[in-house]
């Protein structure tokens, strides 16, 4: 059986663009999550209670927009609801 291809310099390029892709994507996924802790993270710090179902949902939220809508209701809210509301 013939090898020669996953040696070749286009199978190389192949390889290399998947690379960059996967880094980009953990790149994003460590953005979402990162944002979604500072959500948590203020939430507590403004005494808001977040039930675990809620804790889910921010926590597996991969939108980067929908997110930083969350952040930035974070610091006035009075209820988990102020926060994740579809305004």
């Amino acid at each position: 059986m013939d090898l020669s291809f996953y040696k070749s310099p286009l199978s190389e390029e192949i390889r290399d663009e998947g690379r960059a892709e996967g880094r980009e994507e953990g790149r994003e996924e460590g953005r979402a999550e990162g944002i979604a802790r500072g959500v948590l993270l203020l939430l507590a710090q403004v005494g808001v209670d977040v039930p675990d179902e809620a804790r889910e949902r921010i926590m597996g939220c991969a939108d980067l927009d929908t997110l930083s809508r969350w952040l930035l209701r974070a610091p006035t809210a009075t209820s988990i609801e102020d926060v994740l509301a579809e305004k």
